[in-house]
This record gives structure tokens, sequence and C-alpha cells, in this order.
């Protein structure tokens, strides 16, 4: 029988899975590559018609290869009706990175040898069959798709709403659960304000639509520290300085080395953010080391800090929203948000400000839900999710990241047990991986696991011809 890997989602992470199984499994391994939205390799990052929203990333850095790291910006010099050579350096538009993506997935089908060894099936697996000698994936309209392994590449789900007294308002028009969907800011008053939950790049990205569509109105942005995302440095990357002593895994001893070498940096005339980056190649590795004490005190208390000086905003976008808040348009509070007042056509907000004991409030026609992705899988409603959940066959990780997986991504089940048929790839995967959010980390994680499928995967057995 011809081996069969299935992987759920073709976002960037799915997509480059099946790329890279395609080359390193035994020939005529079969992939069927499922996606629930409309288009294939771009994933919801990636997927935005803003040229507005950029990659946080330089472009000289987001290669979907290892072994060929301008891959992405050669692509992007090669394409027609292109104005000044892009650089190394440049942030370019996200749908340029998703098209990029989609090329490569095109690439592929069309190689001569492929055959059909790659089947890609828009649809929504709604459940999984563990039982039996294969995996039984069950599809929306009554389908199903049979696989001897299935790979979970599913992304992100919308953010979690805030706990309030009364969440009702959730169901209400005022609210947008989704900053991405296609409702998220459409038939709105100009002039009207908006209410953006969160402050990181998402609350960027959706002030920027909201200043590219003319909004005139005031954007409010409150999340519980009120932290806008550091930006890029300008110019070629500085080295960070030579560290003569290994990277601590202690985390009070870590946050006092890395801002140790940032102040050595500024003083010797650089600046702190190659520090950051330098941890980079290691994070995992430290992250791995942490006990998980350390782990839990990090998402407790230090993760906010981390995530604003990480993953950083690119010039152009921090210099847009520096200009908002310098004319009073774009604000951020620090708070929590206790409740929901509907009065006529606005909502009144009452938040909890971080330094404070009187609740304030301000005033918004619509409320979007910016806070980043949901991660704790127990309350995550998806089907599948729900029925892998309830069948045992997976298990939330201990910090509620996403799922419990092993270092080959394999997932353990209800009571620990790893398996030999089901893995995880992409942000499912933070609680044991951390970094698992930007292209050149999955790009890491996507080859290993290619390759460790690969020596899971039995060469469908050779057909004798018969002898004369």
């Amino acid at each position: 029988m011809t081996p069969s890997i299935a992987v759920i989602g073709a976002g960037f992470s799915g997509t480059l899975l099946s790329l890279h199984i395609l080359r390193r499994c035994p020939p005529g391994t079969r992939v069927c590559l499922i996606e629930r939205n409309s288009q294939f390799g771009r994933g919801q990052a990636y997927s935005t018609g803003n040229p507005s929203h950029l990659l946080n990333v330089p472009a000289g850095r987001m290669s979907a290869f290892h072994d060929k790291p301008l891959d992405f910006l050669q692509w992007l010099n090669q394409q027609p009706a292109g104005a000044a050579e892009i650089t190394a350096g440049q942030f370019v538009p996200r749908e340029r990175f998703g098209a990029y993506v989609r090329a490569l997935l095109n690439e592929e089908l069309k190689r001569p040898d492929l055959g059909d060894t790659l089947d890609l099936v828009r649809g929504d697996v709604i459940g999984l069959n563990g039982e039996g000698d294969r995996l039984t994936l069950r599809l929306d309209r009554d389908r199903t798709v049979q696989a001897d392994m299935a790979v979970l590449a599913v992304g992100n789900f919308p953010p979690e709403p805030p706990p309030v007294a009364d969440p009702s308002f959730y169901d209400s028009p005022f609210y947008r659960p989704d900053p991405w969907a296609a409702d998220a800011l459409s038939d709105l008053d100009p002039d009207a304000p908006v209410l953006l939950i969160g402050t990181g790049l998402t609350t960027m990205d959706l002030a920027i639509s909201l200043l590219d569509q003319g909004h005139r109105g005031p954007i409010h942005a409150v999340s519980r520290r009120g932290l806008l995302p550091l930006r890029h440095g300008t110019g070629a990357p500085a080295p960070a300085p030579a560290a003569p002593t290994a990277f601590p895994t202690d985390l009070i001893a870590l946050s006092a080395f890395l801002r140790r070498a940032a102040e050595q940096a500024i003083v010797e005339g650089g600046s702190w953010q190659p520090v950051i980056d330098s941890l980079r190649p290691f994070t995992t590795d430290v992250w791995q080391a942490m006990s998980l004490r350390d782990r839990q005190r990090f998402l407790r208390h230090l993760r906010p800090w981390w995530d604003v000086h990480r993953h950083r905003m690119p010039p152009a976008t921090a210099a847009r929203i520096a200009d908002a808040q310098a004319r009073g348009q774009f604000t951020t509070r620090a708070g929590r948000i206790r409740r929901y007042q509907i009065e006529g056509d606005a909502i009144e907000v009452v938040y909890q400000p971080r330094r404070g004991t009187a609740l304030a409030s301000l005033r918004a026609a619509r409320v979007i839900n910016c806070a980043g992705p949901g991660a704790d899988y127990d309350r995550i409603s998806h089907p599948l999710i729900r029925g892998l959940l309830r069948d045992g066959l997976v298990r939330p990780d201990p910090l509620r990241l996403g799922l419990d997986v092993t270092q080959n991504c394999a997932l353990l089940d209800r009571k620990g047990a790893i398996s030999r048929r089901l893995f995880a790839i992409g942000p499912i995967t933070k609680g044991a991986f951390w970094e698992m959010t930007a292209v050149p980390d999955i790009r890491r994680q996507c080859e290993f696991l290619a390759g460790h499928l690969a020596t899971l995967v039995k060469p469908a057995p050779r057909t004798l011809e018969p002898l004369a």
C-alpha cells in the first residue's frame, strides 16, 4: 500500500512541511494537504491585502529554505513590474511573502516527477478516528480522507475575549472577535471611536488599516500593561557584543545577563536589538533548559516585555503609529476591561487602570479583539480540537500554550503516551519550543519534522515483473 501523510492546514507551516516531505520521504509517498480557507500556501498572517501590513522580519531573513537563505529576496527581485531593487534589510508587505509561498507550491505541482503524490483538498477537518490500521479524517460535506500519519498545522485560533461579569456583549453587533475577519472594519463611521483590545503587532496592523481607510475618529488600545512593540533599528544591524559567558537558563540570571549586555552595547555606540537577536538561535534550548517554574514565572511576569523587544515593528509602521499618537488619535491604556454598557449606538467600556483603584471608562462604537491568538486548547471550540481532546488522542501542554508534543513533534495523548501517527507543527507546539511563530523558526521545524517522518515511512513494496 502506498504510504500517505495528511497535513491539516495549508498556511506557511503546512505548505512548507509538505514540500519538504515530498523531497525527503521515499519516492511514492503521498501527501494530502488540506486547507479550510480559500487559498493554499498563504495562511492568515500572509493573506492580508493591505500593502501597509509589513513583515516584521527583513526580506533577507525570510527564505523558506535554510540552505538557500536569500531565496525570498531573489524571488522578490525577479518579479515583473518591480521598482527599485529590494534589499536584504527591507521590510516588504506581508502579502508578498504569501505570494512567494504560493509560488513555491505551484512550482512543486509542475514537477514532472511528482505524479499524483500531492493532493490539495479544500475542506475543514472536523474529526479524526485513530482506530484501525489507518487514520480516518472526517471532513465537512460528508467526506473522508485516509492516511498513515497526520500532522496538525492548524496555525492560530482567534483571540479569547477578556473575562467580564456579563459576557453577553460578545454576542452583540458592536463586537468583532476576529481582527482578520472581513467585517472587522466594515460599515464603520470614520469619525467613530474604536477600541482595540491588545497592544501588540496585530493592534498595530488594525490601527494602520483604520488610518489607511481614512478613519478620523479616536483609536483606543487597551492591554494589561499598555506596552507597544518597539521598533526595529534602521540601517544594517550592528553585531551583538561578544559574550564571553554562556547563556544562563535561570530566569533571573538570564534577564540580568541580557540587560547588562544591552547596556554595554549602547555604551559602545551600538543598540540593544542585536543583543535580543543574538539569543534567537538558542531560544528553544534556553526555554527547554529552564525549569517549569521559571517558564511559568516568565509567562506570568516577563512575557509582555520580551514580546515588545523580540517582536518589533518595522520602522515605517512605527513612524505612522508615532504620528497618530502625536496627533492624539491613537492612545493606549494599561488596565483590565471590567464591563461593557451599550448606550444607543455606542458602548461605554469600563476598565480598571493598572496603577489605580478607581474605575475609568471610554466610549467606542466598535470593539475589536486584537489580543493575540487563543492558545488554551481546552477552550478552543473547533470540532477537530474538541474531538481530539474528548477522545484522549491529545492533551494541552502544561503551560496552556498549545498541545503537548515531544522533541520530535509527536503528540502526546491524555495519558502521556507518544503517538506514532499524530504530529503537530507551528504555533500549536509553543509549549515545547516557545518561539514557533516567526518564519525562520517554523522553517527549521518543518525541515526537522520532514526528516523525522521520512524515517517512519515504510516504502511502498515494489511490484516485480514476472519472469519470462
